[in-house]
């Protein structure tokens, strides 16, 4: 089985070194008769998902040139949250790419635990999705309550409720049903999510 091995330590460490995890990661492919094909090391935070190994690496595994990808623990491969780590993982499924954690003997998407996991990873998730929507009625009833331009609110100042219109996007709700849900119209929440505060900086 063709394997891609992927290693991760942040940078704010400078102790830490990614030869151990791969080291492990190498010897357990070989208990396997796993093939390594493909290493990816990034040293930075695992709370983004724009480290370029790591990019490189789905790049790879849409082309499916190797079929498990393997690293030493999740929080390895992400530190984002529940609800980005659970898309990452679907991520490779789609791709028709398996995953197995070294450290975690349960997380493993060719084993007999696999579905269970998963469901209780995504249920974790629709947790985290459900607060965070809370959150944001909360925040929009704050900027409601501290002023209003043409009778509306002014939610557009408010850099946090932006950015999380736009992570809710991201998950893959509409503008409806981010509407619907915020009980704000369409054209709000698009126009929030054109909004300047989104721009990179």
């Amino acid at each position: 089985m063709k394997t891609a091995i992927y290693a991760r330590v942040s940078t704010k460490d400078g102790r830490q070194d990614t030869e151990n995890q791969l080291r492990q990661l190498r010897q357990f492919a070989a208990t396997q008769k796993w093939t390594i094909v493909h290493e990816y090391v990034d040293r930075a935070s695992g709370k983004r998902s724009d480290r370029e190994q790591f990019q490189k690496m789905f790049e790879s595994a849409s082309r499916r040139e190797f079929d498990i990808l393997l690293f030493w623990s999740l929080d390895r491969l992400s530190r984002e949250g529940t609800v980005e780590t659970l898309n990452h993982l679907q991520r490779l499924t789609g791709y028709g790419v398996n995953y197995r954690s070294f450290t975690e003997q349960y997380l493993d998407s060719t084993g007999m635990f696999k579905e269970a996991v998963i469901g209780i990873l995504a249920a974790v998730a629709k947790q985290e999705r459900v607060r965070l929507s809370e959150r944001t009625i909360a925040g929009l009833q704050r900027a409601r309550a501290q002023g209003r331009v043409g009778g509306r609110p002014r939610v557009a100042d408010n850099l946090k409720v932006v950015k999380t219109l736009n992570r809710l996007r991201r998950q893959g709700m509409s503008i409806r049903q981010i509407a619907t849900a915020l009980k704000i119209s369409n054209g709000t929440v698009a126009k929030l999510l054109k909004s300047p505060a989104l721009e990179p900086h």
